[in-house]
């Protein structure tokens, strides 16, 4: 069982299915509203429990992403056509389990780092 929170504790998820897309994300769009990388994975929307309040941000035509009006706390991605949520993985409870498998938005990164741990990097 994966579980997570925000950093106020007013929104809580959990999942026990095996997460999928064990990415970090590095959009100018994710960078902006997590101040950084933001890591994730997904699971079908069916195998998602979240408790709480999220707020939705329709970030594009595309997708949304849901945080927690109260901290701040990025939480969720989901694209409206798709029937999966990604959630954070830096509001999961350790240990995960998990294992970085990719980095996707490699064209869009910040020019202050560098990603040198040999994983997949794709552009888009």
């Amino acid at each position: 069982m994966i579980k997570g929170h925000c950093l106020c504790g007013n929104i809580h998820f959990e999942t026990g299915a095996e997460p999928r897309g064990i990415s970090m994300c590095h959009c100018g769009q994710c960078r902006r509203q997590s101040g950084g990388v933001w890591s994730s994975a997904y699971v079908a929307d069916s195998d998602l429990t979240i408790t709480g309040e999220v707020t939705w941000y329709a970030s594009s035509a595309a997708a949304k992403r849901g945080f927690c009006a109260k901290c701040g706390s990025f939480l969720f991605w989901k694209a409206l056509d798709e029937d999966t949520t990604s959630f954070a993985l830096g509001a999961v409870s350790n240990p995960t389990g998990l294992k970085l498998a990719k980095h996707i938005f490699v064209a869009d990164k910040g020019d202050y780092y560098d990603i040198a741990d040999g994983l997949p990097q794709h552009a888009q």
